[in-house]
């Protein structure tokens, strides 16, 4: 079982995270024997054990689950035959946990001698605490992304190691140098069709209230893909406001670095503008069944990353109601009126992000595993 590894990720994310772990592994171990499931990035470097199968495995919300829950057990039922025939010495789970914790468990009654290791910890803690202590029994070793999670698996007895976030390698490559634009205010309304047409209109009135008040003012929105781009462009259209609201394809790592001030979405873009010092405000509204059964599962304070991060509200969050044009636009006045208030938000925001750890997350991932690999 010597330098055998099973390595299976379901989502674009996870694959680019697993390449990035992969690549680092292979350093250690040239010959090392890699077969799976994930997505290209891995295949790549894994070959041809290793299938590309995320453009069908990542699905989102239980309808679409459902829809092809015969496509997943087929799949389910194929790996594991994979795993078995192979007898891996590592079994390596990426984030995806729908799946992955339900094949730990089958995989560690067939193979018990095979250690598994999950990276990227499903957040559990969020929305299903009960879910940790059969991960602890199953679960050789959790590797987390933020340092508040080590000590929640730990103290339920799974072996639990802070590696950092990859992001952080990410968003330094992208670093620039530039000023900030004291007129310019970045709307970051998400990557998802759904959360644009939900968002975007809100934030466009946002900048409307704006602008009538400082007619200099002006406002960029970066599309996570050119056909969300069109979207939104047409949105601007329709609302007469092409002059002064400018959608980019892409470059959202580059507004955070220019805008003075902006409002964002939940989600990864909350940790990256934290990364970068914008001063900005979250705001978020999704279909009230949604939001009324996330309250009922969802069992924490704050829904921001950044807020949750440093366990106090350090980032307004505007949700549901309270999420609209005239509100947005009273939270980013006070960014703009007061610069010292812009600076100390900047500071903050930093020594936040800075708990995310430091350069070189995933070679500190890929050594846990290397670990594994040597362990008699």
């Amino acid at each position: 079982m010597s330098e055998t590894l099973f390595v299976i990720a379901g989502e674009i994310s996870g694959d680019a995270h697993g390449a990035g772990l992969l690549h680092e592994l292979l350093q250690q171990f040239p010959h090392l024997s890699i077969a799976g499931a994930g997505g290209p990035q891995m295949k790549a470097l894994a070959g041809p054990q290793l299938r590309d199968w995320v453009e069908d495995a990542a699905v989102m919300g239980i309808w679409e689950v459902l829809k092809h829950y015969r496509w997943f057990r087929e799949q389910f039922r194929q790996l594991m035959e994979q795993a078995v025939a192979m007898q891996p010495k590592v079994l390596l789970l990426i984030d995806y946990p729908g799946f992955n914790l339900r094949f730990a468990r089958a995989l560690r009654e067939k193979l018990p001698s095979t250690k598994i290791v999950y990276y990227i910890s499903p957040q559990v803690w969020a929305w299903n605490r009960g879910r940790i202590p059969m991960m602890a029994r199953v679960l050789d070793e959790m590797m987390c992304l933020f340092p508040f999670e080590e000590e929640i698996f730990r103290d339920a007895g799974l072996r639990t190691t802070f590696v950092g976030h990859p992001l952080v390698d990410e968003l330094e490559s992208a670093r620039t140098t530039g000023e900030r634009d004291e007129l310019l205010v970045g709307l970051f309304p998400g990557s998802r069709e759904r959360e644009i047409h939900r968002l975007f209109p809100m934030m466009l009135d946002a900048a409307q209230c704006l602008r009538k008040q400082r007619p200099n003012l002006r406002f960029e929105a970066p599309a996570a893909s050119s056909r969300l781009a069109q979207t939104m462009r047409r949105m601007v259209e329709r609302e007469g406001l092409g002059t002064w609201v400018k959608v980019t394809d892409g470059g959202s790592h580059d507004l955070m670095q220019r805008a003075c001030c902006g409002v964002i979405a939940s989600g990864t873009a909350t940790l990256e503008a934290a990364y970068f010092g914008l001063p900005y405000l979250l705001a978020y509204r999704v279909a009230w069944p949604t939001y009324l059964l996330g309250k009922m599962l969802v069992k924490i304070d704050f829904i921001g990353l950044v807020n949750i991060l440093a366990k106090r509200e350090v980032v307004r969050e505007l949700i549901q109601s309270q999420a609209r044009g005239s509100t947005v636009a009273a939270e980013l006045t006070r960014f703009l009126d007061d610069p010292n208030q812009r600076a100390k938000l900047t500071e903050t925001l930093q020594q936040t992000a800075a708990l995310l750890g430091g350069l070189g997350a995933h070679q500190r991932a890929a050594g846990v595993v290397a670990t594994w690999l040597r362990r008699d």
